[in-house]
């Protein structure tokens, strides 16, 4: 393979993961945390975050935010050399509001093409962050999707800076140049992603070996030099939280029959000490090697975050106080008790995932002398799924788009998917999200969202139901050729699929 500093300039291999085992295909859900790389999509952000225009050449929207209008680009076609009109981008609307997949617009009421370039997009109810569904979804071919989907995802046909070569699921994943790319063609004409998913260090490995040329590695690692290469600290929203079961249990089942509920996380005082006794940042130290940042919310550093719900933490006192004033008394054992329960539960974490396995034991190590019993214990995510409703889990999220908020904290969400596992439920924070997704731009929207987190009087954060206690955000850690230049990369969203892939068509190989 290519080695770090004396590599072809035609190819590079990426050892970050981000394999998508369900195939690429934007109406399911592929590119909605990063370029979907195959498929291009109306509009994009830029490296400051900023939407301008990509597949769209302009757009609008009225006053009531009912109605989107889109003008597209003429010139653009499919890697198969087939032209991409309005009709397209109609169906793969329509077709991503009735899939059912990750990509949600289910708001959408009708989509239609007025002209061979010009689309209509009516909304049932104005959203405030429908916009993001113009960035992050990607555009697919009517007539290849609609005959075979499943097949479609397998082999994506798109619009995009690249197109699919070959997918052996598990081991690589080639693309090359699209030369019928509309943008500036991309520098580097050939992409190998190679996965190893069982090995949290593989990148590491690949890049110390000169095997790949960009790797993302974890960050206890990142402190380690490997010549040829130049470390990257990417800024990120992805964060870690512990998520509380808000429920007690009263032996209620989900459709499934996994139990609802955790008669000691269900307990305000519980979650509200776990908030206050965690050192965030001795977490970013210890545990991310000081490529991180504290979190106290889902939101850090967007428009959205609500500064005011932020904490001083790291206070074993006021956490002790906490639980005294919340009926906690120390049983024999010296555990805490109250009404005949005693404070004990269980930190689940994804046995494949080394940082959360070590976010959960330092967790535990700062929650236990307050007189609670904590279980830590990995899992597959197969089993998580089992417990993710009735156990505290190591969660990570982290978006672009203010949407991920009302899906992890309105109760019209508790136990859909991996969204609110902990049916989470408030009546005001409901009325707060429900005005933050019906207001007509995401500036009026803000209000609503920092309301939702803490309004001097309820909100989610810890200062009022303490729904989740979030621990840190990630910095994400890359090894890169000393070769390859990669500009600069952009505030990343959750690491699924590849969130630094998302201005590759300006990278560039330095070396001769």
């Amino acid at each position: 393979m290519t080695s770090a500093t004396t590599g072809e300039k035609d190819q590079i291999v990426l050892a970050i993961g981000g394999e998508s085992e369900d195939g690429y295909d934007p109406t399911l859900g592929w590119g909605r945390y990063g370029s979907p790389l195959f498929q291009s999509t109306l509009l994009k952000r830029d490296a400051g975050l900023n939407i301008v225009n990509d597949l769209a050449e302009s757009h609008t929207v009225s006053a009531n935010g009912l109605v989107y209008k889109i003008t597209i680009r003429k010139d653009a076609r499919f890697s198969d050399d087939t032209p991409l009109t309005a009709r397209d981008v109609v169906y793969t609307f329509n077709q991503a509001a009735t899939s059912a997949g990750l990509t949600d617009v289910t708001v959408l009421d009708t989509a239609t093409a007025t002209s061979d370039v010009d689309i209509e997009l009516k909304l049932k109810q104005p959203q405030s962050t429908f916009i993001n569904r113009l960035v992050t979804l990607g555009i697919v071919p009517e007539k290849l999707h609609s005959a075979d989907p499943a097949s479609y995802a397998k082999n994506p046909i798109g619009s995009g800076p690249y197109k699919l070569v070959k997918w052996e699921s598990g081991k690589q994943l080639i693309v090359e140049r699209n030369d019928l790319y509309y943008g500036d063609r991309p520098a580097i004409k050939r992409l190998v992603f190679v996965f190893n998913e069982d090995d949290a260090n593989g990148g590491y490995t690949l890049a110390k070996a000169g095997q790949a040329q960009v790797a993302s590695i974890p960050p206890a690692l990142a402190k380690e030099t490997i010549p040829g290469f130049k470390l990257y600290s990417v800024k990120s929203v992805d964060n870690r939280g512990l998520m509380f079961p808000f429920l007690p249990d009263t032996g209620k089942k989900t459709d499934k029959g996994y139990t609802i509920g955790n008669n000691v996380t269900a307990d305000l005082a519980i979650r509200q000490a776990v908030n206050y006794v965690l050192d965030r940042k001795a977490m970013v130290d210890g545990v991310l090697e000081g490529y991180g940042s504290p979190a106290y919310g889902p939101v850090s550093g967007l428009p959205w975050e609500q500064t005011d719900a932020m904490i001083e933490d790291a206070n074993p006192n006021l956490a002790k106080k906490i639980l005294a004033d919340g009926g906690w008394k120390a049983g024999s054992d010296g555990t805490l008790e109250k009404n005949g329960t005693q404070a004990a539960f269980t930190i689940v974490f994804p046995a494949s995932d080394s940082t959360r396995q070590a976010l959960a034991i330092t967790a535990a190590d700062m929650i236990k002398p307050l007189g609670i019993q904590v279980e830590v214990v990995g899992k597959s995510w197969d089993d998580i799924e089992t417990l993710m409703h009735s156990n505290v889990i190591v969660f990570g999220w982290g978006s672009h788009d203010a949407t991920e908020i009302y899906n992890l904290y309105h109760s019209s969400y508790a136990g859909k998917d991996y969204y609110n596992t902990g049916y989470y439920a408030n009546k005001t924070i409901d009325s707060d999200l429900d005005m933050a997704m019906g207001a007509p731009s995401q500036d009026e929207a803000n209000a609503f969202l920092k309301a939702a987190q803490w309004d001097g009087t309820a909100g989610f954060t810890t200062k009022g139901d303490a729904a989740w206690a979030w621990m840190v955000n990630l910095y994400h850690t890359y090894e890169v050729s000393e070769c390859l230049d990669i500009g600069t990369p952009q505030i990343e969203p959750h690491g699924h699929g590849w969130p630094i892939t998302a201005g590759i068509a300006d990278w560039k190989w330095t070396c001769a």
